[in-house]
């Protein structure tokens, strides 16, 4: 492979949804090929059927799409380094199988399962690392042919092994520096080929990422265990090894432990905050900040700054944390800046999916919600939320607090309220602006003013103590359900 020509790739097996972890692999990868001009590969890893899932492949590049990540090659583009699924690649993996067998570094293992559990249940016993004992040690060529034969005679399927040999593997790591790792550390010799044909992991990656002249493999460091392995096949096929980055673990804030896909305390794949409104540049933003740091102390960036400012050099050698009040306020920023209409269209989808707004509302229905957005885009995180803190516009209020009605026990509060309630039943027209105008006279007329004047007309009408501006607020509520708060307040007050 050229050098001086940067192909970087992800490669996600389609047995579930994308991962916070695994769209950090991808994002740097992607990061990585367009700062540096290069090619960005998907490439979809799917020889283990038995895990694949319906839909697998479609969610991952569907939640890569709109995270706002596109590759120049891979199953749906195409590319002149096709397939890009394993599965479609059984053929060539087989060639180079092959290969290894005839040149005697790889062999037919014939081990039953029950005789290789046996195998580790024995070396566990005796405080044994366990590993794979070569079945033919001490055999000629002719008995191991004979052996063989028998096993073949029996109907046993064998796998393909790589023979491992005894030397030293070391790579210098993009993330971690110098890393090393002797031939009779790593289990023993390795399946390359399995029972039903299809090759391991740790084989057909090696095949693609040389077919397909990937120059630089960045990934989670849960894979540092596979690149002596991988190092072994590279140097049996006297082909050149590309360069290896093994980024940090991601570890939940709270917790301290590792970022777990049965840890239910926090969210973890992308469609989730998809569902609940978060928007894609912010993900994309703060997921690029976990195990990486720009220069200089700014948080927010667009993905044009981040693909700039890419260096890997930059990765961090800790474990990344994931802080998800941290998300919550960094996609703040970006709803308080978003798209009017985009942010309609997901809260349409939250409120709806929620049974607080029909599934085909009528464009008033529209405009109202428009309108709350709006009033609540400045303190939504994102837009599921906006069923919570507008609840008041949903259902009727529960009864006023012991802090409320303290506010309300001011001698001028039922003054204010009952002029403001003979004021709003003389409208013309419900809007902000009439219903400011209307406290503004009542000021005027009664001398009230300052808290005195707006909290009581703000808990008498939303029923609660804060929120967003109070003429909007009433404005959203509307007419007849303004009138029965206020009626509600003034005979809860007597």
């Amino acid at each position: 492979m050229s050098k001086n020509k940067m192909r970087v790739r992800y490669a996600p097996s389609p047995t579930g949804h994308l991962h916070i972890g695994n769209a950090r692999t991808a994002l740097f990868n992607y990061l990585f090929a367009r700062h540096n001009k290069g090619k960005f590969i998907v490439r979809i890893e799917d020889t283990d059927t038995k895990r694949n899932i319906q839909d697998g492949e479609t969610s991952q590049l569907d939640n890569l799409r709109w995270l706002g990540i596109d590759w120049d090659e891979g199953p749906d583009v195409g590319g002149k380094y096709g397939p890009y699924r394993q599965s479609e690649r059984k053929d060539i993996y087989l060639k180079y199988i092959q290969q290894l067998l005839d040149q005697g570094l790889a062999y037919h293992s014939y081990k039953t399962e029950d005789e290789l559990t046996a195998e580790r249940e024995a070396q566990i016993e005796k405080g044994i690392a366990p590993h794979y004992v070569y079945e033919y040690a001490g055999m000629s060529d002719e008995q191991i042919a004979k052996s063989q034969q028998e096993s073949e005679a029996k109907g046993l399927t064998p796998v393909v092994r790589f023979r491992v040999p005894n030397e030293l593997y070391e790579w210098d790591d993009i993330v971690k520096g110098k890393i090393s790792f002797e031939g009779n550390t790593v289990g023993g010799d390795f399946v390359i080929q399995k029972r039903d044909g299809m090759p391991t992991y740790n084989f057909a990656v090696v095949i693609d990422d040389h077919l397909m002249e990937i120059s630089h493999v960045l990934r989670g460091d849960d894979h540092i265990a596979n690149t002596p392995k991988q190092l072994m096949i590279y140097d049996a096929l006297e082909w050149e090894r590309p360069e290896f980055g093994h980024m940090t673990l991601i570890v939940n804030t709270e917790t301290g432990k590792k970022l777990s896909k049965r840890d239910e305390s926090i969210l973890q794949f992308i469609e989730q905050y998809r569902e609940l409104g978060y928007l894609p540049d912010a993900m994309f933003n703060f997921i690029t900040l976990l195990g990486w740091s720009p220069v200089g102390e700014d948080e927010i960036f667009s993905k044009q700054e981040l693909i700039k400012a890419f260096d890997p050099e930059r990765l961090s050698k800790s474990p990344a944390s994931f802080d998800a009040k941290k998300l919550e306020w960094v996609n703040n920023q970006y709803v308080k800046t978003a798209n009017p209409d985009m942010l309609l269209d997901l809260s349409l989808h939250n409120l709806i999916e929620k049974g607080l707004v029909e599934k085909d509302p009528t464009p008033e229905k529209i405009e109202w919600v428009r309108q709350l957005v709006s009033l609540y885009s400045e303190q939504m995180s994102y837009t599921a939320q906006l069923a919570e803190f507008a609840d008041i516009f949903f259902k009727e209020p529960d009864t006023l607090s012991e802090e409320a009605m303290a506010e309300l026990a001011d001698e001028t509060a039922p003054v204010v309220l009952k002029a403001f309630h003979d004021k709003l039943e003389q409208l013309d027209h419900f809007t902000s602006v009439q219903i400011m105008a209307v406290i503004k006279e009542i000021q005027k007329e009664t001398k009230v003013k300052g808290r005195k004047l707006f909290m009581p007309v703000r808990i008498a009408t939303t029923r609660s103590m804060h929120g967003p501006g109070i003429g909007e607020s009433i404005e959203l509520l509307g007419r007849q359900k303004t009138m029965k708060h206020i009626q509600q307040t003034l005979n809860q007050m007597n």
